[in-house]
């Protein structure tokens, strides 16, 4: 029985780029396995198989959340829908984002860095920010560039089993996973994280993409009712349940860093962190930290599983999920800090403000950095590690999806 694929795209705002470069060497081993089959009926029907969609379960969170709905709204082609992602993320530029101008950075930036020492002045309403960044750029982006109209479609062909979309209410502090699938999925409940089925939206991408502080919350429909959500990494204690949940036998993770990142070495004397260290350290405990314990988790889970035997394994609610990670081999921070220059000086200004410091060492708000560096010198160094981080895993990827391994 063939085994049904989930795809777990997890959050980290411009450095989902990775994911783009590893998905888009995987579609290149995925064409080149095709063409390397024979004429047999065998291959024939192996071929058939290795055309449409290699995952029927997408889940995704915060920048990763906007990945997966691409590629759930191109199912029917995913090779397309890789097209679009590369020549998106290849072309990028903060101006698609968030708002640089001087008009939008005091608006938003200047206010609320404002707001953290004179607070107590600020007793209007009406002058309170919502956010240090004005992300409504990447509002018109998403209405441009995902097509959720197609999305109720491709469920019913089959080309998508399931769509998975989280976001973390401010409102009740609970975890919530929205989702979309073919066929009928009794919600799960677990502490602190509930699923609700629902027409996923651009609202939806946006609350899972709203990095705290960074970005402003979006006002959905949640279980308990209408709430404020935000960035879906937030208390995310089980990032792979989603796709497990939806009915996943084997799961491909793609981090966004500090997993497989080589540790960093300081050999000057610490200095007391600035904001922007604060805030980067923050940002990474959130997007990057639950993922690595939830894999070492599953990892267990399945060691475990090979030690009972299968009869007894039915008395259990456990099953094996295969999985196959890959994360980046390079501190993506360092990368941030090469491309800091190619940021609008309005950017810089506020990084500057916050603590960042132009030193050749990571460490000065670079993590912050990483981040929210929107422009294609960065992104394009992404994808391209992605891509040699896929390769240097090119074994693993064949074995995973039972592809011939090319010699």
């Amino acid at each position: 029985m063939a085994k049904t694929t989930g795809l777990i795209l997890s959050g980290g705002g411009a450095r989902a780029a990775y994911q783009v470069g590893v998905l888009a060497a995987i579609a290149q081993m995925r064409r080149a396995a095709r063409l390397a089959l024979g004429d047999t009926p065998e291959a024939s029907a192996q071929r058939a198989n290795m055309v449409g969609n290699p995952f029927p379960i997408i889940s995704g969170t915060s920048a990763g959340a906007i990945n997966a709905a691409v590629l759930a709204c191109g199912a029917d082609d995913f090779d397309a829908a890789m097209e679009e992602l590369v020549e998106v993320w290849g072309n990028f530029h903060v101006e698609q984002v968030y708002d640089t101008g001087v008009f939008g950075m005091v608006k938003s930036g200047a206010r609320w860095l404002s707001l953290l020492s004179l607070g107590w002045l600020l007793r209007q309403k009406h002058l309170r920010p919502k956010s240090l960044l004005n992300n409504d750029p990447l509002r018109e982006l998403l209405h441009q560039r995902v097509r959720f109209g197609r999305l109720p479609m491709l469920l019913q062909e089959g080309h998508l089993q399931a769509l998975a979309i989280t976001a973390s209410s401010y409102s009740t502090g609970e975890h919530l996973t929205f989702f979309e699938s073919s066929t009928p999925v009794s919600p799960w409940v677990r502490n602190q994280r509930l699923a609700q089925p629902s027409p996923i939206t651009v609202p939806h991408l946006l609350a899972s993409a709203a990095i705290p502080f960074v970005f402003p919350a979006v006002r959905l429909d949640g279980p308990q009712g209408v709430a404020f959500f935000g960035d879906g990494s937030m208390r995310q204690t089980a990032p792979t349940s989603a796709a497990i949940h939806l009915g996943s036998d084997r799961i491909l993770v793609i981090g966004a860093g500090r997993m497989l990142e080589p540790k960093q070495h300081l050999n000057e004397e610490p200095q007391y962190p600035n904001l922007a260290q604060i805030a980067g350290h923050a940002l990474s405990s959130i997007f990057l930290d639950s993922l690595s314990v939830d894999v070492e988790r599953l990892r267990r889970i399945n060691q475990t599983l090979q030690l009972i035997p299968a009869d007894k394994r039915t008395d259990t609610h456990l099953r094996p999920v295969e999985l196959l990670l890959i994360a980046p081999s390079q501190r993506l921070d360092v990368m941030a800090a090469a491309h800091a220059h190619t940021l609008p000086p309005t950017v810089q200004s506020l990084l500057r403000t916050l603590g960042r410091t132009n030193t050749p060492e990571a460490g000065q708000g670079d993590a912050l950095l990483s981040y929210l560096l929107f422009e294609a010198p960065y992104t394009q160094a992404l994808m391209d590690l992605g891509r040699t981080d896929a390769q240097a895993q090119s074994a693993e990827i064949h074995r995973f999806f039972g592809w011939q391994t090319p010699a």
